[in-house]
């Protein structure tokens, strides 16, 4: 994951790769402290959510870097995305490209295993 030069007031954030919440943190959350993520039911603050967005950002710097968009869709707000992509279960990941169209639910913590999953070759250390 990238790492914003410090802020003025010396803290070095982490952007999370969502516009709207790295604008209102000025970069995005500080790194190395903990942070409290609020919002409505159902809009993707559960730890295990947070923790997939984390390790999906750090498998595409690491293996894909500058290869990679990751789109984030709140479900309760567009359920037929859900449908169609027969999604039962969250966190999910959904790979449209190259098809065939992958799907992986959990926190995504299993590098190999996503890695696999995915049909990503692994980058060389």
């Amino acid at each position: 994951m990238k790492t914003t030069s410090p802020t003025s007031s010396g803290i070095s954030k982490c952007p999370t790769g969502i516009r709207g919440l790295d604008e209102i943190t000025e970069g995005g959350l500080p790194r190395g402290r903990p942070n409290l993520v609020c919002g409505g039911a159902g809009s993707g603050k559960t730890p295990r959510a947070v923790t997939a967005l984390d390790n999906l950002r750090r498998l595409c710097e690491d293996h894909l870097p500058d290869r990679y968009r990751i789109h984030i869709i709140d479900l309760l707000q567009r359920p037929l995305l859900a449908k169609g992509d027969q999604i039962v279960a969250v966190p999910a990941l959904v790979r449209r490209l190259p098809q065939p169209v992958r799907k992986i639910i959990g926190d995504l913590s299993n590098t190999q295993r996503v890695l696999v999953g995915l049909d990503i070759r692994p980058r060389a250390a």
